[in-house]
């Protein structure tokens, strides 16, 4: 039977931004077996920001990327790999490294407004037979008429889905409805939704993405990853299942790995806390949250004030060396009123 509702699990690629991107080798074994066990149809492996990610501007993961993709490559049957590319981060040769790893679905993200350079590795991808999902990050910065623009030109490349990247977790569920529904009225193919969980509303807005149309939904294992982290998998396999809609996955499997995951002796507990809660309400990505950290520390000033003038300047992912730009400049406004 085919399923209603397709999981995407993204736990060893979002989730890396919540433990600074450490994975241990071991641990990618772990969960990808608990994820092919669960019955999980796509699995996403790599650095928190895609293909290329790890660097002194993203941070470094401890193990090179091709030893995370041998290693889940190695563990998986059924289940797919997928990666995550980012252009201008990502490159052809990490890509093509990939795919001769065993990964067969890409995800190209861009901002919001910009997807048009997704056009190159779209059809890259497509060339080499693989599965490509188109990537609207920050989502909630535009009006959903614009996004459906923005994703038909995704489809017009060749990808096979496109999801609405609620990034910052600043959605509500009707604005989601709205996005969602736009994109299902304008494209002839699957559409998708990835949810943050800053405002708490992963799920409901997943739900919300689902009664919009959405067909492809991403999450988490115990809700891992940026900021107040993803919608948990594992959650949406119970919740999809009261709504009478068929996943194929195995909901007492998936509440075991959930669990492993949460007593895994993970360095950040995943939590809403007064900064996530600030990243959802300012509307900043959720990948800012440890630079900003960093930053508030290094000067001296409260991290929310930070991620309000950040979302005050419109600021998107790419742009983290702003950070410590408002950072330095909330410092010294707070010296001169001394």
């Amino acid at each position: 039977m085919s399923p209603d509702i397709i999981l995407v699990d993204t736990t060893l690629r979002d989730g890396s931004h919540a433990v600074a991107h450490q994975f241990t080798l071991d641990v990618v074994k772990s969960v990808v077996r608990s994820l092919e066990r669960s019955r999980v149809r796509y699995i996403e492996v790599g650095h928190g920001d895609g293909l290329g990610g790890s660097s002194i501007q993203y941070g470094f993961s401890k193990e090179r990327e091709e030893l995370y993709l041998q290693e889940a490559r190695a563990a998986l049957d059924k289940t797919q790999l997928a990666v995550l590319l980012l252009p201008g981060i990502g490159t052809y040769d990490e890509l093509m490294r990939a795919r001769e790893l065993g990964v067969t679905m890409l995800r190209v993200a861009t901002h919001a407004t910009e997807a048009d350079i997704s056009e190159q590795y779209i059809r890259l991808a497509k060339d080499h037979g693989m599965q490509v999902v188109g990537f609207l990050m920050m989502a909630h910065m535009l009006e959903p008429g614009k996004l459906a623009e923005q994703a038909l030109l995704m489809a017009d490349y060749g990808a096979d889905v496109v999801y609405v990247t609620d990034s910052a977790g600043a959605l509500l569920p009707e604005g989601v409805k709205r996005r969602v529904g736009a994109l299902r009225t304008r494209l002839s193919i699957p559409v998708g939704f990835h949810a943050h969980n800053n405002l708490g509303l992963s799920i409901g807005n997943s739900v919300a993405a689902v009664d919009a149309g959405a067909t492809y939904i991403d999450g988490t294992l115990g809700g891992l990853g940026a900021g107040a982290g993803n919608a948990p998998i594992e959650v949406l396999a119970a919740v999809l299942d009261k709504m009478g809609l068929e996943t194929g996955v195995d909901l007492y499997s998936i509440m075991d790995a959930a669990e492993w995951v949460a007593s895994a002796g993970l360095a950040r507990p995943v939590t809403i806390g007064r900064s996530n809660l600030t990243i959802g309400y300012a509307g900043v990505y959720s990948s800012f949250l440890l630079h900003a950290e960093r930053a508030a520390s290094r000067f001296g000033v409260d991290i929310r004030d930070i991620l309000v003038e950040l979302g005050r300047m419109r600021v998107v992912g790419g742009q983290e060396d702003m950070i410590v730009d408002v950072a330095y400049n909330l410092s010294k406004g707070r010296e001169s009123e001394v």
